[in-house]
């Protein structure tokens, strides 16, 4: 048997911390980098798939493959490390300063990845701009357009109905990085973390790095907004609740649950 303990997987996920505090910003940029584009490439997998057979929940079972191809190959996430990290210094293992520059250099990188395959797709599904007749064109669009201009028509609610939603899905992302603790078989981990990603996607709840590709995408391709409308209305909102969602309602809840007490 592969399985391990949660007292164990709370261990492991408070050295994963320590240890992702430590990386060289130029591994942190790298990695997060890296992890930007291939989420940028599952969100597009996803809506190819929901396109062609017009049933979205077809991508939101292919989606996890992103996910699943950055814990495995070890590369930075960083709503997953919003679990782990703020664990690390609860411990006193890494400091808070050590915390806020280890995610402000996740961000960093996943911009730039997910920025560059923003990029790239767009010149790839328009032909180099020739071309706007993909259905994939209007399908970014419209996603995009909910994230933001359907948030800014309802005003305060809309930026609230942002964080909540952010919340919700990082609470599901966190507990994928937990699940993926859960196994030593790669198949193990595979088959655990797949069903958290999957229920976040599903439901159309909102995170960060995914929106760092989507609301790129639909400017580029001539969405309705502008980069203050996406900033505001969504970014700024989402990192709140996906930070929320992630040290609170993931990582301190899994601590205080499986946490040993001295007698």
């Amino acid at each position: 048997m592969d399985y391990v303990k949660p007292g164990q997987m709370l261990e492991s996920l408070i050295a994963m911390g320590e240890t992702k505090s430590k990386l060289s910003v130029s591994q942190k940029l790298v990695r997060s980098g890296l992890a930007g584009a291939i989420l940028g490439c599952a969100t597009t997998l996803a809506y190819t798939a929901s396109v062609q057979t017009k049933m979205p929940i077809a991508g939101a079972v292919l989606f996890p493959i992103g996910f699943v191809l950055i814990l495995l190959l070890g590369l930075e996430l960083v709503t997953g490390s919003f679990a782990a990290l703020p664990l690390a210094a609860l411990k006193r293992r890494i400091s808070v300063g050590k915390m806020v520059s280890s995610f402000a250099w996740a961000l960093a990188g996943h911009l730039i990845g997910a920025g560059l395959y923003a990029a790239l797709y767009t010149m790839t599904i328009t032909k180099m701009g020739h071309d706007m007749s993909n259905p994939l064109v209007q399908a970014i669009i419209s996603a995009a357009v909910g994230k933001t201009s359907a948030y800014i028509h309802i005003g305060a609610d809309g930026w609230m109905l942002a964080i909540v939603k952010a919340v919700l899905c990082n609470w599901l992302v966190a507990l994928g990085v937990i699940m993926s603790l859960s196994s030593t078989s790669t198949i193990g981990k595979i088959t655990a973390m797949w069903m958290p990603v999957l229920l976040f996607f599903g439901q159309g709840f909102e995170h960060l790095i995914v929106n760092m590709f989507l609301l790129p995408a639909g400017l580029m391709l001539g969405a309705n907004y502008s980069v203050a409308d996406m900033l505001l209305w969504n970014w700024i909102p989402v990192l709140l609740g996906n930070f929320a969602g992630g040290a609170i309602g993931t990582g301190l809840l899994f601590y205080l649950a499986h946490r040993e007490r001295t007698p």
